[in-house]
């Protein structure tokens, strides 16, 4: 115990972030402390600030401080693919690539029955329209659904149950590559990516 009621709130705030545990807090903690007060100031603007600044994109449900996200403004993107993410965070590792010119549709998570996770919690049923209206889109319609989730029980799920859902709207539905990662050494892959690996193995 700190014996300091406003440290202790504070590195019990802290601990609830994902990521960081008692010990982490703690010296995130003391180090708000160490600093001017100013810095404490500013963080606490910043924190109080993120709300009434940052909403969700009505079109695809990425973080924005516009009326739409960059990625559905953006006239020069396709509107034939469409990538289905988890996070937000997932849209700036694959932009990150520099290979997708295509549109967006986050989640905001996974089916996970256990944590009670549904679909209904999700963004599926907006999903479910957005595909509706762009199969209709003119003149150039929604041809493709690309799945970037991750490769976990509740990634799998949930990919199997759009993938049932989508399957007679007759596009092309695909899942990002899975396997050995460029630069590994085949000595320290597990077995499930191994088994990855083999079942989307590529011609030469």
């Amino acid at each position: 115990m700190l014996q300091i009621p406003a440290l202790e709130k504070l590195v019990h705030e802290l601990s609830r972030l994902p990521g960081i545990g008692p010990k982490t807090a703690q010296r995130l903690a003391y180090y708000v402390l160490r600093n001017p007060s100013e810095f404490a100031h500013r963080l606490s603007e910043s924190l109080s600030q993120i709300h009434l600044q940052v909403h969700m994109c009505p079109q695809c449900f990425n973080y924005t401080d516009r009326d739409l996200c960059r990625y559905c403004e953006d006239s020069n993107r396709s509107n034939e693919i469409l990538c289905v993410v988890e996070e937000p965070s997932d849209i700036v590792r694959i932009e990150s690539s520099g290979v997708f010119r295509g549109r967006y549709h986050v989640l905001h998570g996974s089916i996970a029955p256990l944590d009670g996770i549904g679909p209904e919690n999700l963004k599926i049923q907006e999903l479910m329209q957005r595909v509706h209206r762009g199969l209709a889109q003119e003149p150039v319609a929604l041809k493709e659904i690309v799945f970037a989730l991750d490769s976990d029980l509740e990634g799998d799920t949930t990919i199997l149950f759009l993938t049932k859902h989508l399957a007679k709207t007759g596009l092309r539905l695909s899942r990002i590559a899975q396997g050995i990662p460029m630069g590994s050494d085949i000595d320290y892959i597990d077995e499930r990516t191994m088994g990855r690996a083999m079942e989307n193995r590529v011609g030469l």
